[in-house]
């Protein structure tokens, strides 16, 4: 999967900036298993923390207040901030609860969103997965990259 979201990053020639919360870093480690990501990877954030999103992002804390860390709204304010600050043609963000604690009835363990923010096109995804920690992990970073992919297939390369 990262290969192809590579070949087809470089293709369109665009740059992505990546904002991981509850994968911590999963995305933007896939994406640099691939030999040459630095001609469209230009940066993977961290913001594991509340603070972090607001600090980095630019998330206001009132958003996360209101909505949760772990919503559609912070999702697609991720992935804003991390397009915005880095001033890549895209942003990819994954927020959500990787368990085994956490959850709530409301948000349960394996409650994941992924935010989307590129030329044309601002979107997020609910995701609910199942199994332990680390198997919704990988499971949220393959949505991601296939939500992404979606993308630059369809419109990416009229969306520059």
């Amino acid at each position: 999967m990262e290969e192809v979201v590579g070949r087809h990053l470089a293709a369109h020639h665009l740059t992505l900036a990546v904002a991981e919360s509850c994968t911590g870093g999963l995305v933007g480690h896939r994406l640099t298993q691939v030999s040459g990501s630095s001609t469209y990877l230009d940066r993977v954030a961290v913001c594991y923390s509340n603070r972090a999103k607001v600090d980095l992002l630019g998330i206001p804390e009132a958003l996360i207040r209101r909505h949760g860390a772990v919503s559609a709204e912070v999702a697609e304010a991720m992935a804003r901030g991390i397009r915005s600050r880095s001033q890549a043609g895209v942003g990819l963000s994954v927020t959500g609860i990787a368990g085994p604690t956490g959850g709530t009835a409301q948000k349960p363990v394996g409650l994941v969103f992924v935010g989307l923010d590129a030329p044309g096109r601002r979107t997020t995804r609910e995701f609910r997965f199942h199994g332990d920690r680390h198997s919704i992990k990988l499971r949220a970073s393959q949505a991601a990259l296939e939500m992404l992919r979606q993308w630059l297939v369809t419109t990416g390369s009229r969306g520059r």
